[in-house]
């Protein structure tokens, strides 16, 4: 299976070179647009983070009128069930593409066929499914077990050989980034002195994060835990609220590695609440625009195109902060 990685410092070309291309409505499906306006029903998973909030903008904006679009959007509040609805809803509507943030891997082989049987080609972002890829044309997005490797050699070379008790803010349960994120992050600590005495998921929401790290402050008190693992950000600026509401001092009493690097995390991080970020990049909406005119007009893609990921100290942070776009 080929599959393409795309520096950051890439993005916008590639976006530019896929957005080139060309299509109408008559490439695929029945389409509802007039003359070359393709229309593109898209199903988000919900609104549960900052980063969510920017991927979806960079969507909104990439599919817009003005690049030639009509886009039905849906945002299933992350229900898997209600997200297959609307991906059906899409292809009665007779859209040209389909374009899926899948919220949880499996279940998708039905709705999938239904689109295929349909003429009506599928776009994955951000997130994967396991059904068979000859199901959908393409996916964009990042490498969620690598980003979970890169915080977790942080924690390695952070704790070493030193008895630590960690506790896990995990991402929506059956997701493909909680189930990578892990297993990257349990990789690399293996064989160090770092214990998980607790996980529990906080759905990608800063009010999971917040609740779920409360119980665990309950449980074994501030002084029980030494590093917090979160799968975003938004959860462990949740729990960031929880340790101070305890009397803690977060990135002290608890150190805390996240994944996102949206501008509330990497603010945190320059104000030392949070020690260390790994990235992943929001901003796929005009690499998802592209392939959805590359595929109908009938043009070769790969099956996969992964956007690589930075890594932030406080002091890289502090650098780029006022510069980024989410």
């Amino acid at each position: 299976m080929r599959k393409r990685f795309l520096s950051t410092i890439a993005l916008a070309g590639v976006a530019a070179l896929g957005l080139a291309a060309c299509s109408s409505s008559d490439d695929g499906g029945n389409g509802s647009g007039d003359g070359d306006t393709i229309t593109v029903g898209f199903a988000q998973t919900g609104s549960e983070s900052g980063w969510r909030s920017a991927n979806t903008e960079s969507m909104k904006t990439a599919f817009s009128a003005e690049n030639g679009f009509e886009l039905v959007f849906n945002a299933a509040d992350n229900d898997p069930a209600a997200q297959i609805t609307a991906v059906r809803n899409f292809i009665n509507q007779g859209v040209d593409a389909i374009v899926i943030a899948p919220i949880v891997e499996d279940g998708w082989d039905d709705v999938l066929q239904e689109a295929k049987d349909a003429g009506i080609p599928v776009i994955l972002e951000d997130r994967t499914v396991s059904s068979s890829d000859d199901l959908y044309a393409s996916w964009v997005g990042l490498d969620f077990r690598t980003e979970g490797v890169y915080a977790g050699e942080w924690a390695a070379e952070e704790f070493g050989d030193t008895p630590t008790k960690m506790v896990v803010l995990e991402g929506t349960t059956g997701s493909a980034p909680a189930n990578d994120r892990a297993d990257g992050f349990n990789e690399a600590i293996e064989g160090t002195a770092i214990e998980t005495i607790d996980s529990q998921t906080g759905d990608f929401t800063r009010d999971g994060g917040k609740t779920v790290m409360e119980g665990f402050i309950a449980k074994y008190g501030i002084d029980g835990i030494d590093l917090l693992y979160a799968h975003n950000d938004d959860m462990g600026l949740g729990a960031i609220e929880a340790i101070e509401a305890a009397g803690g001092v977060p990135g002290v009493d608890i150190k805390i590695v996240t994944i996102d690097a949206v501008k509330d995390g990497m603010q945190a991080l320059v104000d030392g609440k949070i020690n260390y970020i790994v990235e992943c990049n929001p901003l796929l909406g005009e690499l998802a625009a592209g392939l959805v005119k590359d595929v109908l007009a009938g043009e070769d893609v790969d099956k996969s195109y992964y956007v690589e990921d930075q890594k932030f100290t406080q002091e890289e942070a502090a650098e780029v902060i006022d510069s980024r776009l989410y």
